[in-house]
């Protein structure tokens, strides 16, 4: 899978018009490690295909394919990161260059193994089942259903499902700190 996803990666950067150093300069790996990554050679964390996901304005869930059913509207709209119990719902499917990324996002029940991360722009997350735990710059917050959050995505900040269900949310990201073609 390491193979194909650095295949997607790749591709999307190039559309993209954007150099391994114009992505390592937005989301602080190295070139080396992105180049790596796009090769196959190296795996990347939940974290960091959130913050390539970010720099290329793409959900997470773009890098994954799934069997999905088709969805009202007739498009298919289901991404999964399968093996990390994070499953992302792209809700602005087939749209370039977006100012923000709409998902919905659900959190198998304990997924509490990521590690804060810090990127360009801002977040807003809005609870429609569940119980969200979100940390932001250290600080917890507990979020039930018809519960909202909004954060500058430049501060620590993570989600976490620390109940014994499932967690499903909506998260809309922008990215302000977009970085340019050369």
């Amino acid at each position: 899978m390491s193979k194909e996803l650095g295949l997607k990666i790749r591709s999307i950067r190039k559309q993209r018009k954007l150099t391994l150093k114009e992505i390592a300069d937005a989301t602080g790996f190295s070139i080396s490690f992105l180049s790596q990554l796009e090769l196959g050679k190296s795996s990347a964390t939940l974290e960091s295909l959130k913050k390539i996901a970010m720099v290329l304005h793409v959900s997470p869930g773009h890098f994954f394919d799934e069997e999905a059913p088709e969805q009202p509207g007739g498009s298919l709209m289901i991404d999964r990161i399968a093996t990390s119990g994070i499953h992302y719902q792209n809700l602005a499917p087939g749209l370039d260059s977006l100012d923000f990324m709409p998902m919905r996002v659900t959190l198998e029940p304990g997924e509490d193994g990521g590690q804060p991360i810090i990127h360009s722009g801002q977040e807003f997350v809005y609870v429609l089942d569940g119980v969200l735990s979100v940390e932001v710059a250290g600080n917890q917050h507990e979020l039930t259903k018809g519960e909202s959050l909004f954060y500058s995505a430049q501060e620590s900040h993570y989600w976490y499902n620390r109940s014994d269900a499932d967690v499903v949310f909506l998260c809309v990201s922008s990215d302000t700190g977009k970085p340019s073609a050369t």
